[in-house]
């Protein structure tokens, strides 16, 4: 059997010795500290090259009870829109000097409450919720009453806040809009498709379509609407027993584009032209509604603001500038017309 051996990490007084510094001057010119001068400095980093040097951050964190990372809790990284708002959010911390740690509860509460305890206060300066579906709102409080900072991403309700730190946008304004599109198009047999429980996380979206069918005087029916899981299958799922009981619907309003994009697989497989025979709605323009066949028609939310303003929040509450009281809000959501939407053919 082959033996590997690995070289021992080199130290930071290794790399003074080299340079025939100080360690505080070499931990200087990493951090951007002090007054160093311009040889000085360089005569560092070209140690630090050679010594192939790399800082121990866990070390640094517990010296400065400070640490370099950010957390990032996502409930379904499988989601699509979960590694777009990543994106954002990594960049958003890369530009106050942080990394992201990124933990998925696969939608298990004790998964985040583990990752939580875990890592906030300790490996992370503070932990950034997207999305908070998973977990009570009182265990999140728990922590900022310990003096760990949290804030919460994509909170869907502007006008009733957590009473933690978040950034909101307006769920309930996209639901009007995508439902508003459809009765504009003259449909008034329109079917939902919600992607939570009727009080769940999808509640506001629920609200807004149920606004706008009373206001344009369509009378809902209970068997033309669907709570199901937000995912590709469960839309698939629902849309096909929904539609092959009510086959008299024109339109369907989807809460989610994920389980849409499922609701535009099961149409095709029942026969319908979309949007000939069936006009598709939905809320947040994920890539792959831009990717779709036909594209699908939806109400764009801010996602890469979201991510950005939730680093920022994060980093204010840090440093003080924010309270658990404090509520960012987004840009307002944008209507995006594909080819899933047209008028109803007539009967």
């Amino acid at each position: 059997m082959s033996s590997r051996h690995f070289t021992p990490a080199v130290t930071i007084r290794e790399v003074a010795e080299d340079a025939g510094v100080s360690v505080m001057t070499v931990s200087n010119v990493l951090r951007g500290r002090g007054r160093v001068g311009k040889e000085t400095r360089q005569r560092v980093l070209d140690a630090v090259e050679r010594q192939g040097y790399r800082p121990n951050l866990t070390a640094r964190a517990l010296v400065e009870r400070k640490a370099p990372t950010l957390a990032l809790m996502l409930s379904c990284i499988t989601n699509p829109f979960y590694p777009e708002f990543t994106l954002a959010a990594n960049l958003s911390a890369l530009k106050h000097e942080r990394h992201l740690l990124v933990c998925n509860t696969d939608h298990e509460p004790d998964r985040g409450m583990s990752f939580l305890q875990q890592v906030a206060g300790s490996l992370s300066d503070g932990v950034l919720v997207a999305n908070f579906g998973d977990l009570p709102i009182e265990e999140l409080r728990k922590l900022q009453q310990r003096g760990i900072p949290v804030a919460i991403s994509v909170w869907e309700l502007p006008d009733e806040p957590p009473g933690i730190p978040c950034v909101t946008f307006d769920a309930k304004a996209a639901a009007k809009l995508a439902a508003s599109h459809l009765v504009e198009l003259g449909h008034r047999h329109i079917g939902a498709i919600i992607g939570s429980r009727k009080n769940g996380i999808h509640r506001a979206r629920y609200a807004g379509y149920r606004e706008v069918m009373r206001e344009a005087k369509i009378r809902r029916v209970a068997a033309d609407e669907r709570f199901t899981e937000d995912s590709f299958e469960d839309g698939y799922r629902v849309a096909t027993e929904l539609l092959s009981s009510r086959p008299d619907l024109t339109a369907l309003f989807v809460s989610n584009d994920l389980p849409a994009l499922g609701v535009l697989n099961a149409a095709a497989d029942l026969g319908y032209s979309v949007p000939d025979d069936l006009s598709i709605v939905s809320i947040t323009d994920i890539v792959p509604a831009r990717q779709s066949r036909p594209g699908l028609t939806t109400v764009a939310i801010p996602t890469a603001e979201l991510a950005e303003k939730g680093i920022g929040l994060l980093i204010d509450l840090m440093s003080g500038r924010a309270t658990d009281s404090t509520v960012v809000h987004t840009s307002a959501p944008q209507l995006v017309i594909r080819g899933s939407t047209a008028e109803p053919r007539q009967q």
